[in-house]
């Protein structure tokens, strides 16, 4: 048996109004489509996955370092996307936890890190060909 990548990620947040703005400008520009925009939920699918966030409890913001949830990451189609993303964050005045870089995580890696309103960390990467899985 082998996974066929992740089907979708759900975010409770505890600011929906301000996450609604960020998540709904961020994810149409990464080509997701909006699904469902209620006043508890916003669902967007593409991209084989989807990603959506879901009204929480007030003031219970994100804690990187509480059980569950370390990040997100997405998987860049190229390179330049990490740029772009970057390009839009700045725009969007979203905090960017570190710019694009490389580490040293797998051969080539480039990523950048960033954060919803909630606080809840996103990292967008870019690894060349297939990384660690590449055959000598």
């Amino acid at each position: 048996m082998e996974i066929n990548g992740i089907a979708h990620v759900m975010l409770t947040v505890s600011d929906f109004e301000a996450c609604r703005v960020f998540w709904g400008r961020l994810l149409p520009e990464l080509g997701l489509t909006p699904l469902i925009d209620s006043a508890d939920n916003y669902y967007c699918i593409g991209g084989r996955t989807a990603i959506g966030i879901q009204r929480g409890n007030v003031g219970d913001r994100f804690d990187q370092q509480r059980s569950g949830l370390h990040h997100v990451c997405l998987r860049a189609r190229e390179r330049q996307d990490v740029d772009s993303l970057h390009e839009l964050l700045v725009e969007m005045g979203a905090t960017v936890v570190h710019p694009p870089r490389e580490d040293e995580w797998a051969p080539g890696y480039y990523s950048l890190l960033f954060e919803d309103p909630d606080g809840i960390r996103v990292e967008m990467n870019h690894v060349p060909g297939k990384g660690w899985l590449k055959k000598d």
